[in-house]
């Protein structure tokens, strides 16, 4: 039998446990560039580990889901942080779940509010990419080195993910 979960604003608070919420929120913490550019600074906890691992900036052209929305599998990271930057001002669906022993707990769905990111903290189980409009265009900010920095548990019965 199929479980439902409903979705929910990504806010700080909620998301704290996963990760970091990337966003220009409040006033900026300076000015830069002769006074026209609000700099935000230090917003994710970039957490990498091994002796050859380093940040690397991707692109990732994730096609669009929608809801209701199917989850069948998630995933984590145990050598880094992941970070989706979107690079259009639509919002996009995040999931994540509790980790139970080294399984992932009941899932919780967020929708983020435009001109927001997220940063997963290293070892976060989470869904995958899912933008909810076209073009689902991210700049991703994760770990690059050797070593198996992915793990995938798939669900016996998937989650059905639904509009709050």
């Amino acid at each position: 039998m199929t479980q439902t979960i409903k979705t929910e604003p990504l806010t700080a608070e909620a998301f704290a446990p996963f990760g970091e919420i990337l966003e220009a929120a409040g006033e900026p913490d300076k000015l830069i560039n002769q006074g026209l550019c609000g700099r935000y600074h230090d917003l994710a906890t970039l957490d990498f580990t091994g002796d050859d691992a380093r940040a690397g900036v991707n692109l990732f052209l994730s096609q669009k889901r929608t809801l209701p929305y199917m989850l069948d599998m998630v995933e984590r990271h145990p050598l880094g942080s992941q970070a989706f930057v979107p690079m259009t001002r639509e919002p996009f669906l995040v999931i994540v779940c509790p980790d139970e022993n080294g399984r992932p707990g009941r899932p919780r769905a967020f929708i983020t509010r435009p001109g927001q990111g997220i940063n997963f903290f290293r070892n976060t189980w989470h869904g995958v990419l899912t933008p909810l409009s076209d073009p689902g265009l991210f700049c991703v900010i994760d770990r690059i080195g050797s070593g198996d920095n992915l793990e995938e548990i798939w669900f016996e019965t998937p989650y059905r993910i639904e509009p709050a």
